[in-house]
């Protein structure tokens, strides 16, 4: 008969917090207007990405380490999509130990120079996080390092879980709880803790549609693969759920429901937007379940949304900015045609300079484009105010005489 599965407990919770008090930050708890009015009740986020190298990772970790003790004195490796990594290396350099990280070959560049200039010997290998995680095992057995595992380890489950007991200190009324998934650390440590002291709170887990290994999984019982596939949320795109994690979710977690990328990228222009925050796409589903609906404020009582991490690329977080600038219609590309003789194309700016928007960028294209011998096309990027005027700068170009045709 195969031993039983090891048991996380609040009282585990509690020992973890204890040992990584000197160095985790008690993140802020702050409410959010904006998912209070689409929720319908009161809604408090959890800026965990506010926490030390950006994410909510650097708890499992140092509980990991205080749990080995002496063990890592060798050194210690973990694979990782990136936050596992640069927490791991924190806290390696913390308590004065060495580290190895294995990451995706495509791993966010902002990531893997963060872990490594936290002190961590970073090696690319592999596609995705499970790849990388059977190459720090093979590493740990051939150096003798200690292997932390991203998610599935009793001490990492525990110290993700004290993300909840934080929670418990600073919402009275705390009534649901809407959570990250990716391997099931973060959701069944932070469920333990919450419902072992209120057993009534509602935690519902959150994945990205296109790496959601959790549901078939929870159906069948036992961890189900699911194929990769690009996602923003790349801190969360774990194929596969982990042997532990599995049975604490399906026994602490209320639920579990999927966003698409779409969503993700919007509820991350919103926190930036409207909460001030920067946040990455895994730290982002939980809002964008709100917004979108799969998951419910509490009528009574306060949502936590937690926001697990922070550390976005700038060139994905300026992708998503563009693409909600051009779905709000503040943002125009205008292509049309002028007569190829001089003064034509200051004639057309003018046009659109004297309805007030702002010219971004201006292309002329002569390839490709079926065109008079004398004529020129031009593509016009602009800003506007929002729909209404970007249709009255339309107007103004088509009354102006050129033929006009809105790309996006």
């Amino acid at each position: 008969m195969p031993p039983p599965a090891p048991r996380v407990t609040a009282a585990d919770i509690a020992a973890a917090r204890a040992a990584i008090r000197d160095v985790v930050r008690h993140t802020p708890v702050l409410p959010s207007a904006t998912l209070s009015a689409v929720g319908g009740g009161a809604v408090v986020l959890k800026a965990e990405s506010l926490q030390r190298t950006g994410s909510f990772k650097v708890r499992g970790a140092l509980t990991k380490l205080a749990m080995v003790g002496d063990a890592s004195r060798a050194g210690v490796v973990c694979g990782s999509a990136g936050n596992h990594a640069q927490a791991l290396a924190f806290a390696a350099r913390e308590r004065g130990v060495r580290c190895e990280v294995f990451m995706p070959e495509l791993a966010p560049i902002a990531k893997a120079e963060g872990a490594a200039e936290l002190g961590a010997v970073v090696r690319l290998a592999g596609a995705s996080v499970d790849e990388c995680v059977a190459a720090a095992r093979e590493r740990a057995a051939a150096a003798g390092l200690v292997f932390v595992h991203p998610f599935d380890d009793p001490h990492v489950v525990a110290g993700q879980g004290t993300l909840g007991l934080e929670l418990l200190d600073d919402i009275p009324d705390l009534a649901t709880v809407i959570v990250p998934i990716g391997g099931g650390g973060l959701a069944s440590g932070v469920a333990i803790a919450v419902k072992s002291a209120l057993p009534h709170v509602r935690v519902i887990g959150v994945q990205a549609a296109t790496v959601a290994a959790f549901p078939g999984s929870l159906a069948a019982g036992a961890p189900v693969g699911v194929d990769g596939a690009l996602t923003i949320a790349d801190g969360i795109a774990v194929k596969r759920p982990g042997e532990l994690t599995l049975p604490l979710v399906r026994e602490w977690v209320d639920e579990v429901v999927v966003v698409g990328e779409d969503a993700i990228a919007e509820a991350i222009v919103q926190l930036a937007e409207k909460a001030k925050l920067v946040v990455e796409g895994a730290g982002a589903v939980g809002a964008a379940a709100l917004i979108g609906g799969q998951a419910i404020a509490s009528g009574e009582g306060t949502t936590c949304v937690i926001l697990s991490g922070g550390n976005v690329d700038p060139g994905l977080l300026a992708e998503v900015a563009r693409r909600h600038e051009t779905e709000a219609g503040r943002r125009l590309v205008l292509f049309t045609r002028v007569p190829d003789r001089p003064g034509a194309l200051a004639t057309l700016l003018a046009l659109v300079a004297g309805t007030g928007a702002n010219i971004v960028d201006v292309e002329h294209l002569r390839e490709g484009v079926g065109l008079h011998v004398r004529e020129t096309a031009v593509q016009l990027v602009l800003q506007t105010r929002g729909r209404a005027h970007a249709a009255v700068v339309e107007h103004a170009v088509t009354e102006g005489g050129y033929a006009a045709r809105i790309v996006s």
